[in-house]
């Protein structure tokens, strides 16, 4: 259903308009008459218009002749009529004949011009669906650079991620050497202490050595149950340096697949860029066969003008008493 603001009568009466100018009908004359009115309720009268015009093609009309060429024809059709009153039938046979001829060409001329604002509206019909589906395209280039930007950002926190657990892992073999070195360090210092005791102890009584073998086993001890705690210690960190191995891994693994998206994402973009270039190029073609089909409208009008001055030097001869 058309929309309300122009009315049929409205584009009929443009029609009517642009006719009398000796001018083709088209949807963007017609809105330029009317100054007013979008192109789908123009295009919907326009196309009801020529089915009322095909419906009623068999039905001559003095209207869809051109004013020249129907003052032309009542000049010459009285003439006849005043010239078979007085006997004159081959002056009356004559301007038939020519009345006729130009009838014929007018309706001929008529018809052409009509096949070519048929195909005028078919074009300007393309042209319309071609710009919707440019719009189309253009929309799903924007949503599909968006996903890629969204991509592209999450790729960028992977890439962090990965990097922040590689500075955990660096840090935690860092640490793990530390305290390794720390122990020996202990080790060491607590040995020579313990050596240096023993000496003194040695130096100090001999009667002492149970006490001092005692001290011995209690600093074996000791070592043994620090070794255990460092060993602990090792184990913990080698288990937070697999744990982080682990993460790094799945991140590497996430951001695998973030760029497997990433790749398929830049794929259906090339896809609809390319859409899109067949869009203008299919655009580009209808706006040619425009500019063929006008070419087409200016020949049938200089056909019809020629046709109009051939009827304008037609001279009846005088009539001889």
């Amino acid at each position: 259903m058309a929309r309300s603001g122009v009315q049929f009568e409205d584009v009929q009466r443009a029609i009517d308009v642009l006719l009398k100018r000796g001018e083709a009908p088209g949807i963007q004359k017609i809105r330029d008459v009317l100054g007013t009115g979008s192109f789908t309720t123009i295009s919907e009268h326009f196309r009801e218009w020529r089915e009322q015009r095909d419906a009623n093609r068999d039905q001559p009309s003095w209207q869809d002749i051109p004013e020249p060429v129907e003052a032309l024809v009542h000049s010459l059709w009285e003439q006849a009529q005043k010239h078979a009153g007085e006997g004159l039938s081959h002056y009356r046979e004559e301007a038939d004949r020519l009345v006729e001829a130009a009838r014929e060409q007018a309706q001929h001329s008529r018809r052409e011009a009509e096949d070519a604002l048929q195909r005028e509206a078919a074009i300007n019909e393309h042209w319309l669906q071609a710009q919707a589906r440019l719009q189309e395209h253009s929309a799903l280039i924007a949503r599909l650079e968006a996903v890629q930007q969204a991509a592209e950002q999450r790729e960028n926190e992977l890439n962090q991620r990965l990097a922040a657990a590689e500075r955990q892992a660096g840090e935690a073999r860092q640490s793990l050497r530390d305290e390794q070195a720390q122990h020996q360090t202990a080790l060491k210092a607590r040995d020579e202490h313990w050596s240096e005791q023993l000496k003194q102890e040695e130096q100090r009584h001999e009667a002492a050595e149970a006490r001092l073998m005692a001290l011995l086993d209690e600093a074996r001890q000791e070592r043994q149950r620090s070794e255990k705690n460092q060993q602990q210690r090792i184990d913990a960190l080698e288990k937070r340096l697999a744990e982080a191995d682990q993460d790094r891994q799945a991140t590497r693994r996430a951001l695998s697949e973030e760029q497997a998206s990433h790749r398929e994402t830049q794929w259906s973009l090339n896809k609809a860029k390319d859409a899109l270039s067949e869009s203008e190029r299919r655009v580009r073609q209808y706006a040619d066969d425009r500019a063929e089909n006008d070419k087409v409208v200016a020949q049938l009008r200089e056909r019809l003008q020629d046709a109009e001055a051939r009827l304008a030097r037609v001279n009846l001869p005088p009539f001889v008493y």
